[in-house]
């Protein structure tokens, strides 16, 4: 039985929206969209929905079958689509892992299901038995966040797979893998072939610098991908989104990133080693992300300190057992020296 079973019929049997560049695309006359004919900044077509030079380079980047691949605006936009296509309001629910990235929730209770959760251990970790005792019936999306976001820890992938094994036809279990070039750790796509009902958000946002240019991709059976294909928005991604994508991702480019990774890597080592050493700071949570999470003995003294003097971290004091704990990404070495700086300067203040 297809994982698709668990999906909204509603959904399933929908007649999709075809956009005149779905209907037909190269033509040397296109008169079928409304366009402007007059080409100004080069910006006056509708863009491809899944421009087919991206979908092959991310496919061949995470491993995958372009078939297999979605592209989309960051991981936001494929979160919402798996949620809307799977779960009915008022009747279905997802299972998330708190402290986490809390979109999940969001676009579950956007939806009208149920956000059933199943904490991560007093040290942060993922606890499966409680993940697999959390998912009843009417569970259709489990997600986890790994690294997770915003502690920084890894899920080991034998308990992703352990999870995957024993929902599967029942539910989809999705592996938010945005931080994941920072862990120097393999993927959970490679238990893709095996399993059906596991799906994998991966992004351009983080270790490939594009933010702003909003690039994600979920990577999922062909029947899933083609299902989400079904409610995604006409046409996701803007042309200059998918120019900067495609610059971002050519071979050559590829060292680069690979670099800055690196760095950012080597400087999250040394941030650690340097809060640590602070009195203020009574811990600092082991990362493979682009961020630590560090615990204060006042740490909304500490941000709002911070703040005044133009330094912004997120305070994430209000997740489930982060209570005084702030999240700080990982910046330029200029920008770390001046975290230091202040952190010093607000101790010797105290």
């Amino acid at each position: 039985m297809s994982i698709l079973s668990r999906a909204r019929a509603q959904i399933r049997d929908l007649q999709p929206y075809s956009s005149a560049r779905m209907e037909a695309s190269g033509g040397s006359v296109m008169l079928n969209a409304n366009e402007s004919p007059w080409a100004g900044a080069g910006l006056n077509r509708y863009p491809d929905p899944q421009p087919a030079t991206l979908v092959a380079r991310l496919a061949e980047l995470y491993s995958a079958a372009p078939q297999q691949v979605l592209v989309g605006r960051g991981s936001d936009e494929a979160i919402d689509l798996l949620v809307r296509a799977f779960c009915e309001a008022r009747s279905d629910a997802i299972v998330v892992c708190p402290p986490t990235f809390a979109m999940y929730g969001v676009c579950a209770r956007i939806q009208g299901a149920e956000v059933i959760e199943a904490p991560l251990t007093a040290q942060f970790e993922l606890d499966a038995d409680a993940v697999l005792a959390a998912a009843a019936p009417h569970v259709k999306l489990v997600f986890l966040c790994t690294p997770n976001n915003p502690t920084g820890g890894l899920v080991p992938l034998p308990a992703i797979e352990r999870i995957a094994r024993a929902l599967a036809q029942r539910a989809l279990v999705v592996v938010d893998e945005a931080y994941i070039e920072f862990a120097d750790a393999p993927s959970a796509v490679t238990l893709l072939p095996k399993h059906g009902n596991l799906a994998v958000l991966r992004t351009l946002s983080k270790a490939y610098a594009l933010a702003s240019a909003r690039v994600g991709a979920l990577i999922a059976a062909a029947e899933v991908i083609d299902l989400l294909r079904r409610i995604q928005a006409p046409y996701p991604l803007p042309a200059p989104s998918v120019a900067a994508a495609l610059a971002a991702l050519e071979p050559d480019a590829r060292p680069q990133v690979a670099a800055a990774v690196a760095r950012t890597v080597a400087a999250r080592e040394q941030m650690r080693r340097d809060l640590r050493r602070l009195d203020a700071v009574r811990q600092v949570l082991p990362s493979r992300a682009n961020f630590l999470c560090a615990q204060f003995t006042d740490c909304g003294d500490v941000y709002r300190y911070l703040l005044r003097r133009g330094v912004v971290v997120r305070d994430v004091s209000r997740y489930p057992g982060l209570a005084d704990h702030l999240r700080i990404s990982i910046g330029t070495p200029e920008e770390n020296r001046r975290l230091l700086e202040m952190l010093r300067a607000h101790e010797g203040a105290s």
